[in-house]
């Protein structure tokens, strides 16, 4: 079995080079498959041999007109050792190009560890299905895989299940607050939802995680009629992001058994195609065009503002800040630490700009910046030390806590930049240790005029983020109304 790679950037490649966002689920139809506990091993073998044949059909059908294979295993392990056998056969003749998704929605949490194994480093899949009952503990051992993605089951078509999905009420229902909490867990190229064919929740979901990839499950034939362009427009415009994209849509097992399987699922492709042209018209310059169809790149760090707006890091109302100013919003960073998944990205961001710095050592300014600063140093392996807030009047009552040298060059990291008067305060110090700071790295800029301060005091300011590119992300994206989008920009 060959190597794959991230699946998101194959996905990407799959879609601009078909044009497509159908994918082929490589599964028998329930319908027609024997009563399986009556089949003797010989009839069992002659079903499997049978059943490649149809699926290797198939694939050769529709290599070039869909930007991924989804397998379900509860199909195959329903087949016995044959069937495991069949899977891993049909795994060898997916086209390369082409990402593979294994719809296990596996929940059972103590197997999570040895299972993730299997299926990211054994089958060498590109992505799962989960379902997230037991919560985090369970989805995590599948997000430490790099360049795997995971799908989390959030609502399904089955009708007897809006007794669990729609609790309490169905205008907060329970997959809405699975939805929001999913977001919390991953990036949107590592966590996505998987949704059954329903027009109206698949809207309600859109609107809840306007930035994540959704797979829906399903027969969307049987739930809408294809030759009706309304009724494909309708599911269309609830799952589709604003750039065009953002949703996987399965090829309809109808289409494939007719006779000329290729011409009518390419026709559907384009049905959908002309869709998504009509949900981006008017967009902005593109950094990737299909052809009559932009795909449009997000921010570069759209989904680190999402999720620190999701995991309550920006909240509204009078608040007093450090420097006694009272700002109608703020912005709590310390939760960060808590998240392993987003305080990686936000170590990440800061060492994209300290890789182009000069510096011997690394100083956090007390106290919420000492993770970051200690997670930049793990990462970068370079040495830390930091200015303390108050000198100690016991033990050695050091100014500067950390191994260092007079005459070395500080890189001095903070959360936030407001008024500028901590951080300037905790450069002090360490220049009064005969240390040189000449940059220093926060993670926003308030956008107040305090670079030009910083820098009339003789230091480069360096920020990840700015409020007013929090503000435009987050308006956007329908995290925050317009009132809100002007409490945070009104200073600028």
């Amino acid at each position: 079995m060959t190597d794959r790679t991230d699946f998101f950037d194959k996905l990407l490649a799959a879609v601009e080079t078909n044009q497509s966002l159908l994918y082929l689920a490589l599964d028998p139809d329930p319908e027609t498959m024997p009563p399986l506990v009556s089949m003797t091993g010989a009839e069992t073998q002659i079903f499997v041999t049978d059943l490649f044949a149809k699926v290797k059909s198939a694939i050769d059908q529709t290599a070039d007109l869909i930007c991924a294979c989804k397998i379900t295993l509860g199909f195959y392990q329903s087949l016995g050792i044959p069937g495991w056998a069949l899977l891993q056969e049909i795994l060898t003749i997916i086209p390369p190009h082409l990402p593979v998704i294994l719809d296990a929605k596996h929940c059972d949490l103590n197997t999570s560890t040895v299972f993730a194994k299997i299926v990211f480093q054994d089958w060498r899949v590109d992505a799962i299905t989960l379902s997230p009952y037991a919560g985090f503990d369970q989805v995590a051992p599948f997000l430490l895989y790099a360049g795997k993605t995971v799908f989390v089951l959030c609502a399904t078509a089955n009708p007897s299940g809006a007794a669990l999905q729609e609790y309490p009420t169905p205008n907060n229902p329970f997959y809405l607050q699975l939805v929001r909490l999913s977001q919390t867990w991953g990036t949107p190229e590592k966590v996505g939802l998987e949704v059954g064919v329903m027009p109206d929740m698949l809207a309600r979901i859109r609107k809840e995680a306007p930035e994540r990839l959704i797979l829906v499950e399903g027969d969307i034939a049987e739930e809408n009629d294809l030759t009706e362009e309304n009724d494909l427009a309708e599911l269309l415009a609830a799952g589709l992001s604003t750039n065009g994209d953002g949703l996987l849509l399965p090829v309809p097992p109808s289409l494939l058994a007719g006779k000329e399987p290729h011409r009518e699922i390419e026709k559907l492709r384009d049905s959908i195609n002309k869709q998504r042209v009509r949900a981006i018209e008017g967009s902005p310059t593109c950094e990737l065009w299909l052809p009559d169809v932009c795909f449009l790149q997000p921010e570069p760090h759209r989904d680190l503002i999402l999720q620190l707006y999701d995991i309550g890091c920006v909240v509204f109302g009078d608040h007093v800040q450090a420097s006694g100013a009272v700002f109608p919003y703020y912005i709590d960073l310390r939760k960060i630490i808590s998240i392993p998944q987003i305080f990686h990205q936000i170590v990440s961001a800061y060492a994209d700009i300290l890789k182009d710095l000069k510096f011997d050592r690394i100083a956090g300014i007390p106290y919420g910046s000492l993770p970051t600063a200690t997670g930049l140093a793990l990462r970068m392996e370079r040495p830390m030390i930091f200015p303390r807030k108050e000198v100690k009047t016991y033990g050695a009552g050091k100014l500067i806590e950390g191994h260092f040298q007079a005459g070395e060059t500080i890189v001095v990291v903070d959360d936030i930049l407001i008024s500028g008067k901590s951080v300037m305060e905790g450069a002090a110090k360490l220049k009064s240790a005969g240390l040189n700071v000449e940059d220093i790295v926060v993670l926003i800029d308030h956008e107040q005029g305090v670079k030009d301060k910083m820098q009339a005091n003789g230091y480069r300011a360096h920020s990840v983020l700015a409020l007013s590119e929090i503000a435009e992300v987050l308006y956007r994206a329908n995290r925050i109304d317009t009132e809100q989008f002007h409490l945070l920009t009104a200073a600028h």
